[in-house]
């Protein structure tokens, strides 16, 4: 009599980053005769990189199949199961199966599971006013958005364009059709560009994006989009103006993509992410993990929970899960909140907390902004950068950094993060050996001369 374990099934929701690197790292660590892997994707693409549809609509990748790391047929090649334009409409915790609905025949069937993960990611937070859903507007969050983004600026003959949000979305998208020769203007409802900064760095963004010629309207929401007599989008209209278009993209941010979640009962935080422990099981539940957009993240600043989309996050996750899936055991302990964008030639970077960020986390802390250059400044090319610094009061940890400059200047904010990760001061941080040389930076690094003028500042704090 065959005494083995019976063979067990993972069923994954949501065939992106998150949840395709929990299946291949399961595959990797179980083959078929010990796990049988089904994954349900709604869309047309699998594995594919959200981060580069931008410059794909600009024109910097040429083709949409270089964003694809991997082919439906090529996962199904490591015996996982995919099912393409599949949606699972229902989870059934206490059946341990879930209902999926074939989106082009409409045909309705269950699948049991044993493992579940939700990777589901986020969705484009559309606005509720009229003409929101016309031709012509159009949201950046897939590949097949993409795709549709840019057959309608073949289609278009005007070349006013009229993006809505100015994070990171919006900038990138600001920037892309720039690049294709449209006159962007760019309708954003706080003080100033990329809320995730402090005011006073958003506002070298928008003085930096005037300068290459878009539009900047903020403190400003749009109320309404206008449409022409054949349906299309002509204009979007805020209370006190309106602004031609003939093509709108929204990027106003994106929410964790919950509800299949929440029908069944599965625990969501504050910002309507599923909450997990440490190795991605979702909380209370012992057989099904979450990963990617759809779940909040440990801040490991601040303590408290947040939700950031971002692909690095969601492969890492998947990675755990995967791992955790296969017998192996791994965790994800937390992110300190590093994004970096570009508008142009304009970088734009931050790691840990901003000001409300600290308040919010009832820190008290003291700020420090420096001007540098991103070589030795007799070196050909140097360019300006700004850097702002916090630390906590009394205590001097380092809390949070943002740079806006020109080349050279993003990446920088990597040092921060490594120093936010291993909870440093920023008097230890003065003392980091990092590369020097005329090319790359002035002899004290613009991280370093901002962590020096904070150093004096926690001291004369505390004096």
């Amino acid at each position: 009599m065959d005494m083995s374990a019976a063979k067990e099934r993972l069923v994954v929701i949501g065939g992106d980053a998150a949840g395709m690197s929990a299946a291949s790292q399961a595959r990797r660590l179980k083959g078929p005769e010990e796990l049988e892997i089904v994954a349900f994707e709604r869309g047309h693409f699998t594995s594919y990189s959200a981060c580069g549809i931008p410059y794909w609509v600009g024109g910097d990748v040429d083709e949409r199949d270089e964003l694809i790391a991997r082919t439906p047929e090529e996962h199904r090649a490591r015996d996982i199961d995919l099912r393409m334009r599949t949606e699972v409409t229902e989870i059934d915790v206490a059946g341990g199966r879930v209902r999926a609905r074939d989106v082009d025949s409409g045909a309705e069937s269950w699948t049991s599971y044993d493992k579940l993960v939700i990777a589901t990611g986020a969705r484009p937070i559309r606005p509720d006013m009229p003409g929101a859903d016309a031709p012509g507007v159009h949201g950046v969050q897939t590949l097949d958005d993409g795709q549709a983004l840019i057959d309608s600026l073949t289609r278009t003959r005007g070349r006013r364009a009229v993006v809505v949000g100015a994070g990171y979305i919006g900038v990138e998208m600001a920037e892309a059709l720039i690049n294709r020769g449209y006159e962007v203007t760019v309708v954003n409802r706080g003080s100033e560009p990329m809320s995730t900064l402090d005011p006073d760095m958003g506002r070298l963004v928008h003085e930096a994006m005037e300068g290459m010629g878009i539009t900047m309207v903020d403190n400003a929401e749009v109320t309404k989009v206008h449409t022409g007599e054949d349906g299309r989008v002509r204009a979007v209209a805020t209370e006190n103006a309106e602004y031609p278009a003939d093509v709108v993209v929204l990027g106003i941010g994106v929410r964790p993509e919950t509800a299949l979640a929440k029908a069944a009962g599965l625990p969501l935080g504050t910002h309507g992410g599923l909450l997990t422990d440490l190795s991605m099981r979702v909380r209370g539940h012992e057989n099904i993990w979450a990963g990617g957009d759809c779940v909040e993240v440990l801040d490991l600043v601040s303590g408290q929970e947040r939700h950031i989309a971002l692909g690095t996050h969601a492969n890492k996750h998947g990675q755990v899960i995967g791992t955790n899936v296969g017998g192996g055991y791994a965790t994800f302990p937390g992110v300190v909140g590093t994004a970096v964008s570009k508008v142009c030639d304009l970088e734009i970077a931050r790691t840990g907390l901003r000001e409300k960020d600290a308040r919010r986390a009832g820190l008290q802390y003291e700020t420090v902004t420096i001007e540098s250059t991103s070589r030795a400044g007799y070196y050909p090319s140097a360019s300006p950068m700004t850097v702002k610094m916090l630390a906590e009061r009394r205590t001097g940890r380092l809390l949070g950094v943002q740079i806006v400059g020109r080349e050279g200047a993003a990446k920088r904010v990597d040092i921060a993060a490594v120093a936010l990760t291993a909870r440093m001061t920023v008097e230890q941080m003065t003392s980091l050996d990092l590369g020097y040389a005329p090319p790359f930076s002035p002899v004290w690094d613009p991280v370093l001369v901002a962590a020096r003028k904070a150093t004096a500042a926690v001291k004369k704090g505390a004096s």
